[in-house]
């Protein structure tokens, strides 16, 4: 499943409110995957923003590596936003059903810890 809360705000804006919240809540921005800017490079318009987030909390991420590394197949976590109706549209898939769906055990209580992070960085970035 996922979470996603749309903005009025523009995607600069709320891609600099998303980078200050992942600040506060102890995660970092690793990567940003700009999927415009990638589609043009291969000869296809996508005519919107899209740019993806790796972001990861390195402690939650060494607590689940050290519970099982197959976890590593699901790190970083990503962040979307993109353009849509007139503003944009933040978007995470959660890490509790991202977790669950790898089939490990003993990860539902730090899936949820970083669930909460995310959806708090979400909404206040937007």
């Amino acid at each position: 499943m996922t979470y996603s809360k749309h903005s009025s705000r523009p995607a600069g804006e709320v891609e600099a409110r998303l980078r200050d919240a992942a600040v506060r809540h102890k995660f970092g921005v690793l990567n940003v995957l700009d999927i415009e800017q990638t589609l043009k490079s291969k000869g296809f318009e996508l005519g919107r923003v899209c740019r993806v987030f790796d972001v990861c909390n390195p402690q939650a991420a060494a607590k689940a590596l050290t519970l099982e590394m197959k976890i590593s197949a699901v790190l970083p976590c990503r962040i979307s936003i993109f353009a849509e109706n007139g503003g944009c549209t933040i978007a995470t898939v959660n890490p509790t059903d991202l977790f669950q769906a790898t089939g490990l055990s003993g990860v539902k209580e730090l899936a949820a810890e970083i669930e909460r992070g995310m959806v708090a960085m979400i909404e206040e970035a937007a």
